[in-house]
């Protein structure tokens, strides 16, 4: 039995509660109206858990080639957007399901290799003030310890089969 003064900072059991808690926290703490986490697989990028629950479903899909995270993971866009539309890499992809995101932050998510394996994600649907870039440290740290727990051996999230299919965590 883990003694109340001490059970709110217990350790997670494995990488979904982890991830999870991350989520929550940057909704909480840094606020934004979207917070995930992705997987990218090929040619296409997909959300592996979101927060609040019902705002994006896992396993849903985007086009890598049209992702705000692709221009951020390949060095042609920033790590933080207050205002998308003042972004070109960013404005040029404000279509589909991505037309009303107005700020955005991402960080991409490491394996132990450095290989890339996805990203933790924050949009916002109105534009955010400059002063929001202060948090950008905080959105760095939690992503750098998820991808700190995957190269410490524990799994994130797999896909239950084909694309479109569930996210299994």
């Amino acid at each position: 039995m883990v003694p109340a003064g001490i059970a709110d900072v217990a350790p997670w059991p494995d990488w979904c509660s982890a991830a999870e808690g991350v989520l929550a926290f940057l909704a909480d703490h840094v606020g934004w109206d979207v917070w995930m986490i992705t997987q990218v697989v090929g040619d296409r990028q997909i959300v592996l858990l979101a927060h609040p629950d019902r705002s994006v479903r896992p396993g849903m899909e985007l086009p890598w080639e049209r992702s705000f995270c692709r221009q951020m993971i390949e060095g042609d866009a920033p790590r933080l957007a207050t205002v998308t539309a003042a972004v070109p890499q960013y404005a040029s992809r404000t279509t589909g399901p991505l037309r009303d995101i107005a700020a955005y932050v991402g960080i991409p998510l490491v394996t132990r290799d450095l290989q890339l394996f996805g990203t933790l994600c924050g949009v916002a649907y109105r534009a955010k003030p400059r002063s929001a870039a202060r948090e950008l440290s905080v959105v760095e740290t939690a992503a750098r310890m998820l991808s700190t727990l995957m190269a410490a051996g524990w799994d994130p999230p797999r896909l239950a089969g084909e694309p479109g299919q569930e996210v299994v965590c």
